[in-house]
């Protein structure tokens, strides 16, 4: 009987160790293969390997796909005006140096992502702290690619690559919420006055240069039409003068008919002397005319 417990007792510690020597790695993963004490470590690829029984050699398996590392409560930080923020933050990641996690970490991966978490700390907390409240919160995008920068060579020192940093959201503690937002709407109707008499400085400026361009166009404009009037009037004069030099007869008659024009309108009424120079045109052609007198004008009644 003993020697069938020992019998069974050897095939399963020989078992045992025959499957420790099988490692098999998928798609996903790559394993650092490592003597005991964590000397010689070595790296293979996705397949079926074959190592020491478990005492004397040991695996590490290491995903190699883009992982995401998420806080599972919001942190704390503050802006360099000592307002305080509640922000979680979330980071995606992957493994590009095996070997160089495995030696950095002591084959403990969860204590490399717990640095890994530090380090996000950190940058965020530098990159808040050269912020505004205002400032951060309206360019997080901005804030969280600069947090991504500053741990790119802490991560790459472990063997990581981040892919990126987001602020999946911000928000303020409660204690301080209606303070900040009091100050922030203060500062906002502060900036939109200043805006305001921006404005209203810029329009009045602008009244006033085309108030000035108006005036300047209207000079310019009424001094060319004097000019151009001017010229008429001498053109006309000249042509008149040459009317009357050659014809005196025909140009008194004519000036005389565009003062009749001018003077006699449809439904007015005048009282005036018709022995008048004025009418001499009208009492005969060539304004050569007598004048007409009572008794001629009765008689020409008659």
């Amino acid at each position: 009987m003993n020697r069938i417990v020992a019998l069974v007792v050897v095939v399963v510690a020989v078992l045992f160790a025959g499957a420790s020597t099988l490692l098999v790695v998928d798609q996903r993963h790559v394993a650092v293969v490592y003597s005991h004490g964590g000397e010689h470590p070595s790296l293979v690829g996705p397949g079926l390997h074959l190592k020491l029984p478990t005492p004397l050699q040991a695996a590490m398996l290491v995903d190699t796909r883009i992982r995401t590392l998420a806080s599972a409560d919001a942190e704390r930080f503050v802006t360099s005006d000592k307002s305080d923020l509640l922000v979680t933050p979330v980071l995606t990641y992957r493994v590009t140096d095996p070997l160089k996690l495995f030696s950095e970490s002591d084959a403990d991966q969860q204590s490399a992502l717990d640095r890994l978490a530090g380090q996000m700390r950190a940058a965020l907390g530098e990159a808040f702290a050269t912020r505004a409240l205002g400032d951060a919160l309206s360019h997080q995008a901005e804030l969280a690619q600069e947090a991504r920068a500053a741990m790119a060579a802490p991560a790459k020192a472990l063997g990581i690559e981040i892919v990126d940093l987001s602020l999946v959201r911000i928000d303020l503690p409660q204690s301080s919420a209606e303070a900040v937002y009091k100050r922030m709407s203060a500062a906002q109707e502060q900036i939109a006055g200043d805006e305001r008499a921006q404005s209203a400085t810029e329009v009045a400026q602008i009244k006033a240069d085309a108030e000035r361009q108006r005036e300047a166009v209207l000079a310019d404009a009424y001094s060319t039409a004097q000019a151009v009037k001017g010229e008429g009037d001498a053109k006309a004069a000249a042509i008149a003068a040459d009317a009357f030099g050659r014809d005196p007869g025909f140009y008194q008659f004519y000036e005389s008919l565009q003062a009749y024009r001018g003077v006699f309108k449809p439904g007015d009424v005048i009282v005036v002397d018709p022995d008048s120079e004025f009418f001499r045109f009208m009492r005969s052609p060539d304004g050569s005319g007598a004048a007409v007198t009572p008794a001629a004008s009765a008689s020409r009644k008659h």
